[in-house]
């Protein structure tokens, strides 16, 4: 199937009206996430995820890939008009974002963050459907060896980005390959870890254990926490940036659409990297890099476009290669898996119909999101208003009812609350939940493609390093390792002497 008709084969399946619908679901929850500081697009992802056993596998495929490049846009909103950003990648946009909506520009902040965005996703998914192609053309003579290699580099980068400890990133990546082991071996048949439970028999389910680190626990972060969101009272105008505002904006914006794009296939928080690097870079290279942090409307531009470009890049390694990079990505993967849908080099043959209503649910919710985010920011004010109070309960209710729903069993709502405790305990003393998740969806892949190398050469490890792809691979991740637990030690080592 060539380039148009498989366009023309996604428009077909994301029009259908079902399809067309989770789209905009999807969209529209990215976006009251995005708006909402708090449960971020993981969470929201891991406690819909049982919503989509009933629906195919297209329509929940587009509903969360909707959810997380929809709260790319949200993010920008509150970053704007409260100063708290919505997730991690708006973080920048607070620098000049709320200086412009004090300098009573909240308007022409609000619409080139909306029109970036739109302009950076849309570019990104351009390059995701011509980058995949090529790239799973190049993964269909990927042996075992090669896969494991991959998934080793994509864990090691993880902790090699971790913005915390080194060691305890390495901590959780260790903890999240050892709960991918719990379960019945599918080689041997033996029970590992189960302890004599017999729920526990066919492995700890991704959906209670995602639900529990990411929506039980925030739920109990929050409640320890006052936030005061003080809206900045102005009248929001003139939403469409003027000339010589685009004028500042388009150099950021173009160049933060290649950066994102290409961050975005990178295994990490491509999104949130991206965003950042892309404000030092425009910083650097401006004329006035004194503007910067008072209201520089190029400093709202460059990182909105950089971390929606990044989502779309995400999408390369997951669709060519079935390797998430970051743990969004994860989710989605986990997602597949769970409609027996496998991602890799062999989905644009075997299921299209997923690939390209994938492809072309983006560009349609990229439309959507530019609808909601512009005529619809009034509504966007008073969603802002909402007391955590009220909030937080119903996000609990929805953990329960989702994680009782997936088998009828309430052994998955033990588990949910157990990792919700966990997951609670973990942040408190600041371990990151991205290597742990990560770890436990590729533990299994890492797993079997480890012991597929080993009976490939009966036995010898010297498979790993006779193959130069996945020898250069494991070379790269020993070298990262290596660089960061030498600077970890010197840094320790330093504050032993002084």
């Amino acid at each position: 199937m060539d380039i148009s008709a498989g366009i023309l084969s996604g428009f077909q399946t994301v029009l259908n009206p079902i399809n067309f619908l989770f789209c905009f679901i999807g969209v529209f929850i990215g976006t009251l996430v995005g708006v909402l500081p708090g449960i971020g697009p993981v969470g929201a992802m891991s406690i819909l995820l049982p919503t989509t056993y009933g629906f195919s596998p297209v329509s929940s495929i587009i509903m969360l890939a909707g959810i997380f490049y929809g709260a790319m846009y949200g993010g920008s909103t509150t970053s704007i008009l409260v100063n708290i950003p919505g997730e991690a990648a708006s973080v920048v946009t607070c620098l000049d974002g709320y200086q412009m909506a004090r300098k009573g520009r909240a308007g022409p902040a609000l619409g080139i963050s909306a029109l970036g965005s739109f302009i950076g996703g849309t570019f990104s998914v351009i390059g995701l459907m011509f980058l995949v192609f090529p790239l799973a053309k190049a993964a269909l003579s990927f042996g075992a060896p090669e896969y494991f290699a991959l998934i080793v580099l994509s864990m090691t980068v993880v902790t090699y980005l971790a913005s915390g400890s080194f060691i305890k990133a390495l901590i959780m990546v260790l903890f999240g390959l050892i709960l991918g082991t719990v379960g019945i071996d599918s080689t041997s048949g033996v029970a590992r870890f189960t302890f004599g439970c017999v729920p526990l028999l066919d492995g700890i389910g991704l959906v209670p254990m995602a639900m529990g680190l990411f929506g039980i626990s925030e739920v109990l972060m929050n409640l320890e926490i006052m936030l005061e969101r003080t809206i900045f009272e102005t009248k929001i105008r003139n939403l469409l940036p003027n000339l010589q505002d685009w004028k500042k904006s388009i150099g950021p914006i173009i160049r933060g659409s290649f950066m994102g794009f290409f961050l975005g296939i990178l295994p990490g928080p491509s999104p949130v990297i991206s965003s950042f690097l892309s404000y030092s870079i425009e910083k650097r290279i401006s004329k006035d890099p004194t503007s910067f942090g008072k209201g520089a409307i190029e400093g709202v531009a460059g990182p909105e476009t950089a971390n929606n470009a990044a989502t779309g890049g995400s999408f390369v390694p997951l669709l060519a290669l079935g390797i998430p990079p970051n743990i969004s990505m994860g989710i989605l993967l986990g997602a597949l898996m769970i409609h027996n849908v496998i991602p890799g080099p062999l989905l644009i043959s075997q299921r299209p119909e997923i690939f390209w209503g994938i492809i072309v649910s983006m560009y349609i919710g990229n439309i959507m999101l530019v609808l909601l985010n512009l005529p619809l920011i009034g509504i966007w004010v008073q969603v802002l208003k909402i007391p955590y109070r009220l909030l937080m309960p119903l996000i609990l209710l929805c953990c329960l009812i989702g994680a009782y729903s997936i088998n009828n069993n309430i052994a998955d709502v033990i588990i949910m609350n157990i990792f919700g405790v966990v997951g609670y305990a973990l942040r408190k003393f600041d371990y990151e939940m991205a290597p742990l998740i990560l770890a436990y969806i590729l533990g299994p892949m890492l797993e079997a493609h480890f012991r597929t190398s080993l009976i490939m050469s009966d036995g010898n490890l010297s498979i790993f390093m006779e193959r130069p792809i996945s020898c250069v691979t494991l070379v790269i991740s020993i070298i990262l390792l290596l660089s960061t637990g030498f600077s970890y030690y010197r840094k320790m080592k330093g504050k032993v002497i002084t």
